[in-house]
């Protein structure tokens, strides 16, 4: 099989080894304009459901989180779907505070999670636009 370059951030271009080992390969991944994304509140145990538009600021709870590109591999491939994710802490008491940038993957949260006692997001899916931006809350 071959890889097939892209232009950066690209899943392929930054971690050529991860992406192997994901199945990442062969066929071109397709880019979106809409990550979506889950985020925990592990204080009031509320599960959120968001979409972060390419390069616009989202805000979960003290978190501004901008995703700079969404990509998912196509159908005929094994699925899977990363988004590159800049997240900052913001607080009213102290300045802002870089918390997490990097590659997310939705059938790998854990490989690179957020670190944070309060906050938690993960990667979902990856669409083409957005017709409404919608939030969905779950929990008690």
């Amino acid at each position: 099989m071959r890889t097939r370059a892209m232009t950066s951030p690209s899943i392929l271009g930054l971690m050529p080894a991860l992406t192997l080992s994901l199945g990442l390969l062969a066929a071109p991944a397709a880019a979106a304009e809409v990550a979506v994304l889950q985020g925990l509140d592990k204080i009031t145990a509320r599960i959120s459901t968001f979409e972060a538009p390419l390069d616009e600021i989202v805000r979960f709870g003290t978190f501004e989180i901008i995703a700079r590109t969404c990509e998912k591999t196509p159908p005929e491939e094994p699925p899977e779907r990363a988004a590159f994710l800049e997240i900052t802490e913001v607080r009213p008491d102290s300045p802002s505070a870089p918390i997490f940038t990097g590659w997310m993957f939705a059938s790998s949260p854990a490989l690179s999670a957020v670190e944070h006692p309060v906050y938690d997001v993960w990667v979902i899916d990856c669409k083409k636009d957005s017709s409404s931006s919608s939030v969905t809350t779950t929990g008690n």
